[in-house]
């Protein structure tokens, strides 16, 4: 320790407000164990520096609550999942927006970055996993099985597995180049909170609400242990750098496991309250938790804990070249397969341009801290935040020890000095300060040593353009893989220039997706003219019919979206046509079709639904009255299909996502059908 008179094994090392609002994410860089970065219901995801008051950058972008927040590997992306379903990804060097991932129906809950290529895993409400192509920029594939929402995923050491955990108390594994499901774990009691693969060995560590940890063997997908002495639900885990224990983080305690038999080696009281995430720094356990719009950040001396059968070995596991990656003991089962490389730092994505990313910002609040921990591009190495000191930890009688709440400064006055030197670099956003940034231009055709000064203003590139070709836009929709090998996932050998990704596959899914979509438009135009033919003549029921005879729900789609434009062209004959139509609308796959049969269900209720129950209300008329009986006969078929409808809508209305408060709404319309 730094201090020889120190004596705690844990402290609080200080409490900053991270946001104008509640924080809902929270997370620490795993390579540094220096770096934490916030998402709010704010909309913002904050940058930090462990034990530093102030805001590095502030990252902006979302339009709904940011649900979730990843590092990369190295600490130079972060990527945030929001309410909305959608994703962003930061390039933390460049201080740019670098992808917005559209696809997701709900929230999403979980996100993590392959170790090797250029993919992200994320996982939602709407209990689906995607994987996403960031350089070009699409969901390359889905991964369906869960039946609830999708808390944690993580990528395998090697690259080659995708492990997901959920609330319907399950862990999936996935193999991403056959695209399917490997294994299925339902030993947990309870909806499985966190997930963490061993660094070195087929080994997998869930932590789940029924207070438990499940340790999994990956070769025979077994179980091998499970610890009981909780009493709270696991929020946290984390395996130590040589592998040879589990850190496990609970409300206010910290427990040391060890497996093969499963015993606790140590409990230490920890003041953190609800834990969010563990890091391992200098031989110290970084803890961060969040209460209201307040992080504490805690530290544990790691010299000062039992860790029987676990050493600590010095850097952090990620920055120990692969050759070295050796467990402290006899290996009980087979070691991830990874290959040496001479260079693992993966190619860098180019900043997009698309217009609806440009309100994506990543404002930098403290340019001292940000020079600090990113070094400019043209640097020979990224090294991790400055301070390779341990934590200092206070004396066990000290008290006052612990810094007070700080609130954030975001006023900077000092101007950033960067160097341009490459031509295809982009220039970095305003610092959010007062005074200009000054940027020095190398010499071109005749020497300009003259720095130019720039405004804070300014959101654009200054003469500077990126120049690519840029790579084919996915749809977020797609189900099937697209052009995915097992190299994909796995490190360049050599150091060479990245080669261009080749889009010969791309190309020739969407020449088939093309050629389809012609034929599909072909047919619907067809179709669509027979229907036109019928409207033609005045008579709007029966081109309702002949939408429904031709039996293309798409035509009966367009027809609907006139018809939910003119209310007055309704009648109850038509109401007996369109409802069966739109128990297919509400069941659809596509978001078009769902939302007009809401639009077409909302009509019928307001307009017809207290026609309908005032007809079945009335008394028997006496004598013969055609009119009047067909008129019952009809709302006596509506009130039928209504009371089947009203079953979807019902078991719709709770849920989240888009359409959650549309299906609300009905589910309220129709409470009169009771």
């Amino acid at each position: 320790m730094a201090n020889s008179s120190a004596t705690k094994t844990a402290w609080k090392l200080q409490e900053i407000v991270a946001h104008g609002s509640n924080v809902s994410a929270v997370v620490l860089g795993k390579n540094s164990g220096r770096l934490v970065a916030t998402g709010g219901e704010d909309c913002r995801v904050n940058l930090w520096s462990v034990n530093k008051p102030n805001c590095i950058m502030s990252l902006t972008g979302h339009t709904s609550p940011v649900e979730s927040v990843r590092f990369n590997a190295s600490e130079e992306l972060v990527v945030a999942g929001s309410q909305s379903g959608s994703l962003r990804i930061w390039d933390l060097e460049a201080a740019k927006i670098l992808r917005t991932l559209i696809g997701h129906k709900a929230n999403v809950c979980s996100l993590d970055f392959h170790p090797y290529g250029e993919f992200v895993a994320s996982g939602s409400m709407d209990t689906n996993v995607k994987l996403w192509d960031v350089r070009r920029k699409g969901c390359v594939f889905r991964y369906k099985g869960h039946t609830q929402a999708v808390r944690c995923l993580r990528f395998s050491p090697d690259g080659k597995w995708l492990a997901s955990a959920s609330d319907d108390h399950s862990v999936k594994l996935w193999d991403l180049t056959a695209g399917k499901m490997m294994a299925e774990l339902s030993e947990h009691t309870g909806p499985v909170n966190i997930i963490e693969f061993h660094p070195n060995e087929y080994l997998l560590a869930s932590g789940s609400a029924d207070r438990t940890v499940r340790f999994w063997d990956l070769e025979k997908f077994q179980l091998v242990g499970c610890t009981e002495g909780e009493t709270i639900p696991v929020r946290a885990i984390l395996f130590s750098n040589d592998g040879g224990c589990l850190f496990c983080g609970g409300r206010d305690l910290l427990r040391v496991y060890g497996w093969e038999p499963e015993r606790c080696f140590d409990s230490v009281p920890v003041g953190w309250g609800k834990v969010c995430d563990l890091a391992i720094c200098n031989k110290q356990l970084i803890g961060v938790s969040s209460l209201q719009s307040n992080i504490s950040s805690f530290v544990i001396d790691l010299t000062r804990v039992k860790m029987t059968g676990c050493a600590m070995q010095g850097p952090v596991l990620p920055e120990l070249p692969v050759n070295k990656l050796t467990p402290s003991g006899p290996s009980l089962r087979r070691i991830y397969e990874r290959p040496s490389t001479t260079c693992s730092k993966p190619k860098r994505v180019s900043p997009t341009s698309d217009d609806d990313e440009k309100e994506s910002r990543a404002e930098i609040q403290n340019p001292e801290q940000y020079k600090e921990i990113f070094q400019p591009r043209n640097a020979i190495s990224r090294t991790p935040p400055r301070n390779n000191e341990p934590f200092p930890a206070p004396l066990e009688d000290d008290t006052n020890n612990v810094k007070e709440t700080v609130t954030p400064t975001t006023d900077v006055v000092t101007p950033a000095v960067c160097n341009r030197k490459n031509s295809d670099q982009l220039q970095r956003p305003p610092v959010a300060a007062s005074t200009p940034i000054v940027c020095q231009d190398p010499p071109l055709s005749a020497p300009q040593n003259k720095p130019s000064v720039v405004s804070a203003a300014r959101n654009e590139p200054i003469g500077l353009k990126a120049i690519e070709n840029k790579p084919p836009v996915i749809s977020a929709a797609r189900n099937e893989p697209i052009g995915l090998k097992a190299a994909d996932f796995l490190p360049a050998v050599k150091c060479s220039s990245p080669t261009e990704v080749a889009d010969d596959e791309a190309v020739n899914q969407i020449r088939k997706g093309h050629d389809t979509m012609c034929t599909v438009l072909t047919s619907r135009m067809r179709n669509v003219n027979t229907v036109k033919t019928v409207w033609n003549s005045g008579d709007i029921k029966a081109s309702m019919d002949s939408a429904v005879a031709i039996n293309d729900l798409s035509v009966v789609v367009d027809l609907l979206n006139i018809l939910n434009l003119k209310p007055s062209l309704w009648k109850l004959d038509l109401c007996l046509v369109v409802l069966p139509q739109i128990e297919k609308l509400l069941q659809s796959k596509y978001e078009s079709y769902v939302n007009t049969g809401c639009l077409s269900l909302k009509l019928i209720l307001q307009r017809f639904l207290p026609l309908i129950t005032e007809s079945l209300a009335a008394p028997p008329s006496v004598g013969v009255d055609i009119s009047r009986e067909e008129r019952l006969s009809k709302c006596k078929m509506c009130y039928k299909h209504l009371r089947a409808l009203n079953q979807l809508v019902k078991s719709r209305s709770t849920q989240s996502g888009r359409y959650g408060s549309a299906f609300s709404e009905l589910h309220l319309l129709m409470s009169g059908l009771e």
